[in-house]
């Protein structure tokens, strides 16, 4: 079974990286640190989120950290990705591992439901994540999930379990504290000037 590593779990915004920018982009916050990629295009048609994926994933693969696409089981196996990440509506986790094989890295938002990730877990799951922790401004709508949902998924849950939702270096802390695997983020790190001092500043906070 694949494993998740610890860590810095950075996430693409086509709304913050331009198609001729985005393998650049991502290059500099595995270059900081980011120890998983997760491509995230709601925006674009088919041909284009093809391509961005397959430059993403040859790109990944050669610094050795595993690319995860968001919500397209079809997409993850068009380019041989790493796995992919299943939201409410995007399909079961028992399908995506019958087309995405037993090496494959599935993930599931489960919000700030833990009895969803308990299931999750029971389906083959390989993580799961939670949030929003923070109010977030790619989803400023988002459920909210308090830290303390952390500690109790690490006490029911073997798989790791990833944080999501408005996290920034300096809020981040209390959610590793907590015992979270991986802190997923999107605009602290993409949407900053230096894109990998701000992968680092993330990163860091698993030293």
């Amino acid at each position: 079974m694949a494993h998740l590593p610890r860590g810095l779990y950075a996430i693409t915004d086509s709304k913050l990286l331009s198609p001729d920018g985005i393998v650049e982009a991502v290059a500099l916050a595995i270059q900081g640190g980011a120890q998983v990629i997760q491509y995230r295009n709601k925006g674009g048609d088919a041909g284009q989120r093809q391509w961005e994926a397959g430059d993403l994933n040859n790109m990944c693969r050669a610094l050795g950290v595993p690319l995860i696409i968001n919500d397209d089981v079809e997409l993850a196996a068009q380019v041989m990705a790493a796995g992919v990440h299943l939201g409410k509506e995007d399909g079961d986790i028992a399908a995506a591992r019958a087309q995405l094989g037993p090496r494959a890295l599935i993930g599931v938002s489960c919000y700030n439901d833990i009895e969803l990730a308990i299931a999750a877990e029971q389906a083959g799951a390989n993580y799961v994540a939670f949030g929003s922790f923070f109010p977030s401004r790619v989803k400023p709508d988002a459920v909210k999930a308090e830290v303390a949902l952390i500690h109790e998924a690490k006490q029911k849950l073997k798989i790791p379990v990833v944080a999501i939702g408005g996290i920034t270096a300096d809020n981040g802390a209390q959610l590793v504290e907590a015992g979270a695997d991986m802190l997923a983020v999107i605009t602290e790190v993409f949407g900053q000037a230096d894109i990998k001092a701000a992968a680092a500043k993330i990163a860091q906070l698993f030293e």
